[in-house]
């Protein structure tokens, strides 16, 4: 291995290798059934790929527009609009990203500045605090109670300060699964009125809400909207994680200054892949059918772990299911999924991973985002537990 002569200053020194892609490996070094990383192992529709071949032969093979083509950028004010009643321009208030990782760490890097600080909440996404970091930010924790994982608008408002300069919210939320309801969105919009606070919304699993919820778009709230960033993601709509193709929604003001850090850190997104997405999206039951699919998976794989030692908790939206091993085992929750994974089978997500603190409340987190085979398959290992 080659040796740098550089003395290193590391902007994120407590960061190491994901833990999405430790476990993913490790369930390939075992042979593991892998419930780990959020992909699906079932193929798109091939009119899709139809579309997007399609629009590579025609010859639409180079650059973009900066803020995406303006097929895509129509196509999703539609959406918006029919979905959440509200209307975004496709010229000044829609930009496609390079995935919805790409778009956070943009809106982050637009409106964090060195000492600023940012409220999350914890079980947090691994990508956000260290883009906060990264930009001389500060993340500053809010937590989602377990077992229900609701927030606690109370302590958000006593970690509101001079320094705050964003609160970045994630519904349906990714790991626990939990919801933001219409209630919790009023009082965000009353704690941050007539402040310069921007709401940053990951929404990317919008789509994936279950038993006849409606999901709580900042885009549907006017008062959020107007200091809010919403960030989607097709490839968690469409079963294209691969493609990284995303978006984000925001007013004018806010747009240009999301535009002027992404014309630099991506410039533009994947050309035939846009276009094969505004083709495709048009047909509106490709969305719309999207939560009875994944209920029909969420069920599936439940049933699969009844009879089991696991204590399932409560799935309002995503494709993830977290569970309790209490029953089966006293391991800190990293220990046993690396049992689970090289000794059972079958690979999940230790939701410690998820707290800056590695607060350990014996809960992983499996994906069921797969084929029924691959469900079944893992649920005959874990019963056997």
């Amino acid at each position: 291995m080659r040796q740098s002569s550089v003395v290193i200053d590391s902007k994120l020194p407590q960061v190491g290798t994901t833990i999405f892609t430790v476990m993913s490996k490790l369930a390939a070094d075992c042979g593991a059934i892998n419930l780990s990383q959020g992909f699906p192992d079932f193929q798109a529709d091939s009119s899709l790929f139809d579309a997007t071949a399609r629009a590579m032969r025609e010859g639409r093979n180079q650059y973009p527009p900066m803020a995406g083509v303006p097929e895509l950028r129509s196509a999703i004010a539609d959406k918006v609009a029919a979905l959440y009643g509200a209307s975004y321009d496709a010229d000044s208030e829609i930009t496609v990203t390079a995935g919805a990782t790409q778009a956070i760490f943009t809106a982050i890097a637009a409106f964090v500045r060195a000492g600023d600080e940012v409220i999350v909440f914890e079980p947090v996404y691994d990508s956000y605090v260290p883009a906060i970091e990264t930009v001389g930010g500060k993340a500053v924790y809010a937590a989602l109670g377990f077992p229900d994982y609701r927030p606690d608008w109370q302590q958000v408002r006593s970690l509101i300060g001079p320094q705050t300069r964003m609160i970045l919210i994630n519904s349906p939320h990714n790991p626990t699964g939990s919801l933001l309801a219409a209630d919790d969105l009023d009082q965000l919009a009353a704690l941050t009125r007539d402040t310069d606070i921007v709401v940053l919304s990951d929404e990317v699993y919008e789509h994936i809400v279950f038993d006849g919820v409606q999901h709580q778009s900042v885009a549907a709230h006017p008062e959020l909207a107007a200091r809010g960033i919403v960030v989607s993601s097709f490839g968690k709509t469409y079963h294209i994680t691969g493609w990284k193709v995303g978006y984000v929604l925001g007013a004018a003001a806010l747009m240009a200054e999301f535009r002027k850090v992404h014309q630099f850190n991506v410039f533009t997104v994947n050309t035939p892949c846009q276009l094969g997405i505004a083709e495709y999206m048009c047909d509106a039951s490709r969305h719309l059918g999207l939560a009875a699919f994944y209920a029909g998976k969420r069920e599936y794989f439940r049933s699969q772990l009844q009879g089991s030692r696991f204590e399932l908790l409560p799935c309002r939206g995503s494709y993830f299911q977290l569970a309790r091993y209490g029953a089966i085992s006293d391991l800190p929750d990293r220990e046993f999924a690396r049992w689970l994974t090289c000794e059972a089978g079958v690979a999940a997500i230790p939701v410690s991973a998820f707290h800056h603190d590695g607060r350990d409340e014996r809960v992983v987190r499996f994906c069921f985002a797969k084929q029924e085979a691959t469900l079944a398959a893992a649920g005959e290992r874990l019963r056997a537990l």
